[in-house]
C-alpha cells in the first residue's frame, strides 16, 4: 500500500518552486500549518529531509530533495496528462532558466517576458552562471534551459542556435587601432589584451589565436565584463568580449571604442541548450520553441 498519495507530490512541488510555505499554501489553497505537518510527514516517511530550512530564508532543496522533487514533478505531469481531455500535454508550471553571466543583461529580461505571456501560470526561476556552472547545472536537471555560448557542451546537449556573434575589440577611442571599421585577431595578436577571467572563455580565445599560428600577450584577465570594459578604456590592453553593450563609456565614465573582429572562424553561436532534446510537443519543447523565436538573432 503506497503511503504517499498524488496530493503529497503536488506539496512537495509547489514548495519548490515557491521557496516558502505561505506562498505555497496559498497557491495550493490550503492552511500554512497544514502543509507544514503533510511535508514533516513526507519527509519523516522517506527517512531523509527534502528542504533546508534557514530562520529568515526561503526553503531551498537539498540534494535529495532535487531529485524526489523533479521525479515528482514528472509524476505530478503525467496524471495531469491523463487527465487532460485527448490526452492533452500539461501545463507548463515551473521553469528554470539558466543564463551565461555575460548574456544575462542582453535576454535575461526578454526571456522572463516572453514566457510569461506563453505561459501566464508560468513560475519562471533564473539563474546567472558561468559556463561549468551552467553544464553542471543542465547535467544535475537542476536547470531545464539555458542560454549561453556553445562552449564546453558535449553532444549529450540539445543545441538551439539563436544567433552568432563577431567578438568586439574594445579600445580607448584615441587608441590607433580605432580608427579602423572592424579589425582581425593578427592586427591584435601584438598588443596587451583583456581578457575574461572565465576558463573556458580564456581557452576559446587562445584556442582562435593558435588557428592563425599566434600567441596573444594577455595583460590582464578581468572577473566580469565591466572590469574588462573599464581596463580596456583606461588604456590597460585591448579587452576582446563578445558581449558589447550598446554604450560608448565604461562604468568610471572613461570613452570606450568597440571595433568589431571581422574573422569570420571566430563568429560564435548563441545557443539556448538543454539536457537532452526535449520529447515533442511537452512542455520544456514548447518554452524552448517560445525563447527561440523571442531571442533569435536579437539575443
Amino acid at each position: 500500500m503506497l503511503y504517499l498519495t498524488l496530493r503529497h507530490y503536488e506539496y512537495t512541488c509547489a514548495v519548490a518552486q515557491h521557496g516558502s510555505l505561505s506562498a505555497a499554501a496559498e497557491a495550493l489553497h490550503v492552511s500554512q500549518p497544514a502543509l507544514s505537518t503533510a511535508l514533516a510527514r513526507i519527509e519523516d516517511h522517506l527517512g531523509q529531509a527534502l528542504f533546508v530550512r534557514r530562520r529568515g530564508a526561503p526553503l531551498t532543496l537539498t540534494p535529495q530533495g532535487r531529485d524526489f522533487a523533479k521525479a515528482a514533478q514528472n509524476l505530478v505531469d503525467q496524471a495531469a496528462q491523463l487527465e487532460a481531455p485527448n490526452g492533452a500535454s500539461p501545463v507548463l508550471q515551473n521553469l528554470v532558466i539558466g543564463c551565461f553571466s555575460d548574456l544575462a543583461p542582453f535576454v535575461l529580461a526578454p526571456a522572463l517576458r516572453c514566457l510569461r505571456q506563453a505561459f501566464p501560470d508560468l513560475t519562471v526561476s533564473p539563474r546567472m552562471l558561468g559556463f561549468s556552472q551552467l553544464t553542471e547545472g543542465l547535467l544535475r536537471g537542476e536547470i531545464d534551459l539555458a542560454v549561453t555560448y556553445d562552449l564546453g557542451l558535449d553532444a549529450g546537449f540539445d543545441r538551439q542556435v539563436i544567433d552568432r556573434r563577431a567578438p568586439q575589440a574594445l579600445m580607448p577611442p584615441d587608441h590607433a587601432l580605432a580608427q579602423y571599421r572592424s579589425l582581425s585577431l593578427a592586427q591584435l595578436a601584438d598588443a596587451p589584451l583583456v581578457l575574461s577571467q572565465e576558463g573556458l572563455s580564456v581557452q576559446h580565445m587562445l584556442g582562435l589565436f593558435k588557428t592563425i599560428g599566434l600567441t596573444p600577450r594577455i595583460a590582464h584577465r578581468a572577473a566580469s565584463l565591466e572590469v574588462l570594459r573599464s581596463l580596456a578604456a583606461n588604456g590597460e590592453g585591448i579587452g576582446i568580449s563578445y558581449s558589447a553593450p550598446p554604450i560608448n563609456q565604461s562604468y568610471d565614465g572613461k570613452a570606450l571604442a568597440s571595433i568589431p573582429i571581422s574573422d569570420s572562424f571566430a563568429l560564435e553561436p548563441v545557443i539556448i541548450a538543454s539536457h537532452g532534446t526535449p520529447k515533442a510537443d511537452s512542455p520544456l519543447a514548447r518554452a524552448k520553441d517560445v525563447l527561440s523565436k523571442a531571442l533569435g538573432q536579437n539575443g
